[in-house]
């Protein structure tokens, strides 16, 4: 699940991102990317899916695909934007999490929103520093 401070939880925010940002469409996805003024700059997102995509049980599947690809991806993602991710496909169009991902990242690449720092990951519980790259396994 995507943080709570890392959601637009607002229905006036959700709706500002839908008309004033810029749409990326891939696949099943749609997405509408506008900046916003968060200090210190986060991106913060919304799923929607409506009622053409399928009854409440696949409505709430892809929605929790989405968002789990997107916990996973947003440490990849530049700051500062409001997403607001618009599932238009059904879930044989995007039936496993890799195929959200995939998706995903198609979207951050073509909106340019793909290039920042590696996953942070905490250091003595107060400060963050960025996860060191490994070539050997953990055991």
């Amino acid at each position: 699940m995507v943080d709570r401070e890392r959601r637009l939880r607002r229905e006036f925010e959700v709706r500002q991102a839908r008309a004033r940002g810029r749409p990326v469409a891939v696949g099943p996805l749609v997405a509408r990317i506008h900046p916003n003024p968060t200090h210190p700059a986060l991106n913060r997102y919304a799923v929607v899916a409506g009622k053409q995509v399928g009854g409440a049980v696949e409505r709430n599947r892809l929605k929790r695909l989405v968002r789990e690809a997107i916990r996973r991806l947003d440490p990849t993602f530049k700051p500062g934007h409001d997403i607001v991710l618009i599932v238009r496909g059904r879930l044989s169009e995007m039936p496993s999490l890799a195929i959200a991902e995939a998706t995903l990242t198609t979207i951050g690449q073509r909106a340019g929103l793909l290039g920042a720092a590696q996953p942070p990951i905490a250091n003595d519980g107060n400060q963050l520093r960025a996860r060191p790259r490994s070539t050997q396994p953990d055991l």
